[in-house]
């Protein structure tokens, strides 16, 4: 993809016929500030660039018959989802619908020259079955505080030989196409803004919980990243004043008491001290304990387990709730891994939720499980690639 739109108007165009499909003339012209003559001159250009195609005659509004067009068939966008244990990629097409998604286990501390070499090797496997010729841009999610203009993450926690790492220039290059970086809480938050839960909220905040714990906060529609692009790392916040140990450094931060690590060696603490007969069986048989252990112990009823989930659903809630109670959101989102954990985990967040912040700020706030998965980051990328491709040059 070599064009971009030439002025703000054409980027407003193509950004609804991502977000809403094929259109007519005519229904753009309800939906943007253009007189009828300008309309057609900007939406002419772009037939022009190839960034948009003919698509038929619309259905009849009275009068002649506005013509559809549509977003090139053959744009393709890739989205990276980079977790800490494993790696998601995808290639969308124009309207960000997944035309192939993979996963793969992967360990982000083995370092970005390793990782991206999986990553490269995953998108070759989706152009070779016949998805995509190409890329014509790329969005990647790295579990990490990043300098977003550069695309570089800065100081990440739990990604030693990261730090300052240029993702954006080494991927752009073996890739041969644009490509923008991002947290990976980021990338679900947008992911389920354009396909999930938040399709019509403004404000949310998309609390992601996995290997780590991190927050998206979209505000009027748009991510927030601050100043240095590390808002949002709430998994940082101090859940036990000189409480545990950290990775970050300090000392009880809530991720050291509710991450997938944390959950995973509460379990097998409780295991080896034999609170929990269905624990130790799952210890015994695979030598070690993950969220998905812990998560069907509980479904099947072990008490241990349940008060784990609660107990960590319980300080991650006190922590929302302060957020709630700061920026009013619409709607919370909880997403990651550690979901898997189901109603048991979100009735715990709720609960403190609604009982600490205030009641102006809870009345009517939903507190709900993404609805995309895995997908969510992979969307997510592609709208982050998109959202910079269909912006003025």
């Amino acid at each position: 993809m070599t064009a971009r739109p030439a002025n703000a108007h054409q980027a407003r165009l193509l950004r609804l016929l991502r977000d809403g499909g094929p259109n007519s003339r005519a229904q753009l012209g309800d939906l943007v500030d253009l007189s009828r003559s300008k309309l057609a001159v900007e939406v002419d250009r772009l037939l022009e660039t190839g960034l948009v195609v003919a698509d038929g005659l619309a259905a009849s509004r009275g009068g002649r018959r506005s013509h559809n067009i549509r977003l090139a068939p053959a744009l393709r966008f890739l989205g990276v989802d980079i977790g800490a244990t494993s790696v998601d990629v995808a290639v969308t097409n124009a309207e960000l619908e997944v035309l192939g998604h993979i996963n793969q286990p992967m360990d982000v501390r083995e370092g970005p020259v390793a990782v991206f070499e999986q990553v490269l090797a995953m998108a070759a496997k989706l152009k070779a079955s016949g998805l995509a010729e190409g890329f014509d841009g790329a969005g990647i999610g790295v579990p990490g505080p990043v300098r977003f203009p550069e695309g570089v993450p800065v100081a990440p926690p739990i990604m030693p030989g990261w730090d300052g790492f240029p993702v954006r220039e080494a991927l752009s290059q073996e890739l041969g196409c644009p490509v923008m970086v991002d947290n990976d809480v980021n990338l679900m938050a947008m992911g389920e803004q354009h396909a999930g839960v938040a399709r019509s909220v403004g404000d949310f905040l998309c609390v992601k919980i996995g290997t780590g714990i991190g927050c998206g906060i979209v505000v009027g529609g748009e991510v927030h990243r601050g100043t240095t692009g590390s808002a949002g790392d709430i998994g940082h916040i101090q859940a036990e004043p000189d409480g545990r140990p950290c990775a970050c450094g300090n000392r009880g931060c809530l991720e050291a008491y509710f991450s997938g690590a944390a959950l995973a060696r509460d379990a097998e603490e409780a295991a080896t001290q034999g609170r929990s007969a269905e624990l130790a069986a799952r210890l015994d048989e695979a030598g070690r304990l993950t969220a998905v252990d812990v998560a069907a112990a509980a479904a099947a009823g072990d008490a241990t387990a349940l008060d784990l989930i609660r107990a960590g659903g319980n300080r991650t809630g006190q922590v929302i709730a302060a957020l709630v109670s700061f920026f009013n959101p619409g709607l919370v989102v909880i997403g990651g891994g550690v979901t898997g954990l189901g109603h048991t985990l979100l009735a715990a967040i709720r609960t403190q939720v609604y009982r600490q912040s205030l009641p102006l700020a809870t009345g009517n706030l939903p507190i709900v499980l993404g609805e995309l998965g895995p997908t969510a980051g992979v969307i997510g990328g592609a709208r982050l690639i998109s959202d910079h491709l269909f912006s003025p040059a």
